[in-house]
C-alpha cells in the first residue's frame, strides 16, 4: 500500500472539517451549498482513497454516488430552489457566529473526547483510516448544531445532510466502510428526504412568503 495514501486521507478529512466550520460562519445560502458540494465531493475521494489503498472494493459505488449526486445532483437542486424562492441569505441566526463557532470548536473537543476510548481499543487500533474518527464525530455534531441554530429550512437541510456525511465518513473511519447495501440505503433515504424537503420549502414559501423557521411557528398559534 502506497504510504502516502492515509496522510492523503487525514489532510482530506480536515479540510471536510474546515468546510463545516465555514458554513456554521457564513450567512450566504448559495455559499452554503456551494460548500456542502465541495465537502461531499472531497468525502467521495476519501472513499475512492479507501478503495485504492485498501483494496475495499464494494466502496466504490458509494464514492462514485457520492460525488455524482451529492457533489452534483443535491445542489444543483439546491441553487435552483434558492433562486426560486429569492432568499439569497441568511439574515437572522438563533445563535450569532462568534458564539456558533465556539461551540462548534467545544464540539470538536467533545468529539475527541469520544473517540479517543474507541481509537484505543486493540480492534480498531488496527482499522483503516481511524484518525479521521474525531473528525467525522465533529462533522456529525456541527450538523446537528447547524439544523438546531438556523432558522432557514434550506440551512437546516443542509445541516441533516452534514450530518449524513459525518456518518459516512465514520463508517470509513471504524470499519472501513458498511456492507454496501446498507450504505446505499442511508444514502438513498438521505437523497428522498433532501428533494422532500425542498419540494416542502418551495411550497412553504409560496403559501407563505417566507421559509423562516421562527415565522412558521408563530403561525400557529
Amino acid at each position: 500500500m502506497n504510504q502516502t495514501i492515509p496522510h492523503i486521507i487525514d489532510l482530506l478529512a480536515a479540510a471536510i472539517l474546515v468546510t463545516t466550520f465555514l458554513i456554521v460562519s457564513s450567512r450566504s445560502l448559495t455559499f452554503y451549498v456551494r460548500l456542502f458540494a465541495l465537502q461531499s465531493f472531497m468525502l467521495g475521494c476519501v472513499a475512492l482513497l479507501v478503495v485504492i489503498g485498501y483494496g475495499e472494493t464494494h466502496i466504490l459505488v458509494s464514492a462514485i454516488l457520492t460525488m455524482l449526486v451529492k457533489a452534483i445532483g443535491i445542489p444543483i437542486v439546491l441553487n435552483r430552489l434558492i433562486n426560486r424562492i429569492k432568499v439569497p441569505k441568511e439574515v437572522d441566526f438563533s445563535v450569532n457566529t462568534t458564539i456558533s463557532l465556539l461551540v462548534c470548536g467545544f464540539l470538536v473537543i467533545l468529539a475527541n473526547s469520544v473517540a479517543e476510548p474507541i481509537l484505543s481499543s486493540r480492534h480498531v487500533a488496527s482499522a483503516m483510516v481511524t484518525k479521521v474518527l474525531p473528525v467525522s464525530i465533529s462533522i456529525m455534531l456541527i450538523g446537528l448544531f447547524i439544523m438546531t441554530s438556523r432558522k432557514k429550512a434550506i440551512t437546516q437541510i443542509i445541516g441533516l445532510l452534514t450530518m449524513e456525511n459525518g456518518v459516512f465518513l465514520s463508517g470509513l473511519s471504524i470499519t472501513s466502510g458498511m456492507p454496501m447495501i446498507v450504505e446505499l440505503g442511508i444514502f438513498f433515504d438521505i437523497l428522498v428526504a433532501a428533494l422532500i424537503l425542498g419540494v416542502f420549502v418551495f411550497r412553504i414559501n409560496r403559501t407563505f412568503e417566507t421559509i423562516d423557521i421562527d415565522t412558521l411557528r408563530r403561525l400557529r398559534h
